[in-house]
């Protein structure tokens, strides 16, 4: 699965760029918030990347920003909504006025974004109010910085919704999962969090 770039901008459209890394090009889907960030043809690119998997298809989709990859993670979590709407939200709204919309239950400011009505909004809110990262939490209100134990969760959900599980499986997991403690690594708590998914 890839989830970093590093290269050049070989092409570059409001949706799309094609990276050149190390003469093999990718064809990343973009946001235009990270579109508008991307220099031109020639100059250096470095892209975090979700790999989505279907049956008949493997596409990548690029952010600049760890918070924009979080919130596009986030928003596929939601029943509802797959890649494309989730990068149509993040073209049509900051990643960090989305935050702020989510926890304000700003339905106003969420359906002014094309592609999203009043059903949607409320879905968004509803499932991701209380589910936001605690990293993207805390650049908006200035708040202490997440622990270690936030971060490794943060990483852990991230990882399975990557891998396909629910949000709603993977917030029950994860309540059995021991992330307190520098002890606990990312790689063990992931593999006890699997487990416990084929159990259920």
């Amino acid at each position: 699965m890839i989830a970093f770039l590093r290269g050049r901008v070989l092409e570059k459209h409001p949706n799309r760029v094609i990276v050149d890394v190390a003469g093999v090009g990718y064809d990343v889907l973009v946001p235009l918030s990270t579109f508008y960030g991307i220099g031109d043809d020639g100059s250096e690119i470095v892209l975090r990347v979700h790999t989505h998997v279907r049956e008949d298809q493997i596409a990548l989709f690029g952010f600049t920003t760890a918070l924009e990859l979080m919130m596009f993670e986030r928003l596929i979590a939601v029943n509802g909504i797959g890649p494309k709407l989730a990068l149509s939200v993040l073209s049509g709204i900051e990643p960090q006025d989305l935050v702020t919309a989510i926890h304000r239950g700003d339905l106003a400011r969420l359906t002014r974004i094309p592609g999203v009505g009043k059903k949607t909004a409320e879905r968004i809110v509803v499932e991701l109010r209380d589910r936001l990262p605690k990293a993207a939490e805390a650049e908006m209100t200035g708040a202490p910085s997440p622990t270690t134990a936030d971060l490794l969760r943060d990483d852990l959900v991230s990882a399975l919704a990557n891998l396909g599980y629910h949000q709603q499986a993977i917030d029950k997991v994860l309540e059995k999962v021991p992330t307190n403690g520098k002890e606990v690594k990312f790689e063990d708590a992931l593999r006890a969090a699997l487990r416990e998914l084929a159990r259920s």
